[in-house]
């Protein structure tokens, strides 16, 4: 028999309501009883979607991709998304049209500045690409001979300048304007930032995010408005100059100016002037290696999530599939930016940090006096050596093989740079051999707590191995944070 409240229970007499009550009085009661009954179930319901939502992050993976500018982030983060989010991938394909365009203009315009340059006998110091048309300190600084084909291809090309500033404007339309901060320097998110820096050079055209810009594109494109009428604009014009182009780029004289200036624009990031027949064309159409090679440069967070429906270790036979969600975010690499890193680096799961292996006879372009491999071990040392990350996995992908290839291809020697390097051969696979074992080494004498680093030698441009590579990667990572939560 069930228990029954009476006349003895003292719960029973307290909630009785008073004897003398009055009709005012009980209205009053039975509000404040239902306002609380209201409160408690709110506080209830709180208590529900806060459960419901530490279940759901317990799922979510923080990736942050870092390392310094032009270490290859942004690449990483496009193979990413090609490879498992291919949806939002093929929707904003159209809108990467203006990209590729834009990277191939400014190249065009880059050897018509050294052309200028080389005819009036100086160099120009007001240009974005300054920095690339300094004439060798050990070659003849005499102007070299250009014939009148030279100024009249110069003269048709000039439309370009146009074209260069209509597809600016289209791509900046869809970012907030950019603050220059070019002046305060971090060498790692922990310094204190230097001030007082003077920059060599004028800041390179740069959006917030190019996730933003594409969306903006595939929108004009698809409304057929003004800017449409530009984009087809823009695109007639340098079909219109293709030809010029092709002879502009064959031209030997040219490309010896070119390698005498230093200037190596087939290593650099956006070079598209050996694909001058297809994407110089009215019918263009863009490829996932032109998305992936693209150059549009970002100086705000890039934030994307992949969702993986189930785990490669789940079990078809129990119908149970756990489901991953990655977020990754993708910082701006410059030395201007890097204060802005601590807040990333709460809770984050997953470090990938890129360091070219090809740089090791580079200057930053924010600072000319820190050679760029110094930088990057220096920001490497950072990140290992924190206590925040102790129990983050760190991941390190030795980026831009291909670049150091073609530079050791062409005479250059590490230990002219790295007298460390001693003696060993000047080969590839022994140059990424030497920088895994350092790289190593720094991360095992640098830890807070014993871990293991994982390390892979790539070319990020290369998206048939990056697809590889990020298999593996992905495996690894859903791996020890699998273990990590205990569900295996």
């Amino acid at each position: 028999m069930g228990f029954l409240p009476g006349p003895t229970d003292p719960f029973y007499e307290f909630m009785l309501p008073p004897s003398d009550e009055t009709p005012a009085q009980k209205t009053a009661r039975l509000k404040r009883e239902l306002d609380a009954q209201r409160h408690s179930d709110s506080i209830d319901e709180d208590i529900k979607l806060e459960r419901a939502e530490a279940k759901k992050e317990r799922n979510v993976i923080k990736v942050l991709l870092l390392g310094q500018s032009e270490s290859g982030k942004s690449t990483t983060l496009k193979n990413f998304r090609m490879r498992y989010a291919k949806a939002d991938w093929e929707k904003e394909r159209q809108g990467w049209r203006s990209v590729v365009q834009l990277n191939l203009v400014r190249s065009i315009l880059t050897v018509l500045k050294v052309i200028e340059a080389e005819i009036n006998g100086d160099v120009p110091v007001d240009s974005e690409d300054d920095e690339l048309l300094i004439v060798n300190e050990h070659d003849d600084v005499e102007p070299m001979k250009f014939s009148d084909r030279h100024q009249l291809l110069m003269i048709r090309l000039a439309p370009l300048y146009g074209v260069e500033a209509e597809l600016k404007r289209r791509l900046g339309a869809g970012s907030e304007p950019l603050t220059p901060s070019s002046t305060t320097l971090s060498a790692t998110p922990w310094d204190s930032p230097d001030t007082g820096i003077n920059i060599r050079r004028k800041p390179e055209f740069s959006v917030r995010s190019w996730k933003d810009v594409l969306h903006q594109e595939n929108r004009d494109v698809a409304q057929g408005g003004s800017s449409s009428q530009d984009l087809d604009s823009a695109t007639s014009t340098i079909a219109q100059c293709k030809d010029d182009m092709k002879a502009l780029w064959g031209d030997k004289t040219i490309r010896l100016a070119l390698r005498r200036r230093g200037l190596q624009l087939g290593d650099s990031a956006g070079f598209f002037l050996n694909d001058l027949e297809r994407v110089a064309s009215r019918d263009y159409v863009v490829t996932d290696d032109d998305i992936v090679r693209a150059r549009l440069r970002t100086v705000g967070i890039q934030e994307h999530s992949l969702v993986f429906k189930q785990s490669p270790w789940d079990n078809p036979r129990s119908g149970k599939q756990t489901g991953w969600e990655w977020r990754i975010f993708d910082v701006g690499g410059c030395r201007t930016s890097r204060h802005a890193w601590l807040p990333y680096f709460e809770n984050v799961n997953v470090i990938i940090f890129l360091s070219p292996v090809s740089v090791f006879d580079q200057r930053l372009e924010e600072d000319p006096s820190v050679n760029r491999l110094e930088d990057s071990i220096i920001l490497w040392t950072s990140i290992c050596s924190s206590r925040l990350l102790a129990k983050t996995q760190l991941i390190l992908f030795l980026n831009k093989c291909d670049l150091l290839r073609r530079k050791l291809k062409r005479g250059v020697k590490v230990n002219q740079y790295l007298p460390s390097f001693g003696d060993r051969p000047n080969e590839v696979m022994t140059v990424i051999k030497y920088f895994r074992e350092k790289f190593k080494d720094i991360q095992k004498h640098h830890s807070p707590e014993h871990r293991s680093v994982y390390i892979y030698p790539t070319t990020v441009t290369d998206t048939s191995a990056t697809a590889t590579t990020l298999e593996t990667v992905r495996d690894g990572v859903l791996r020890e944070n699998l273990a990590a939560s205990q569900l295996i």
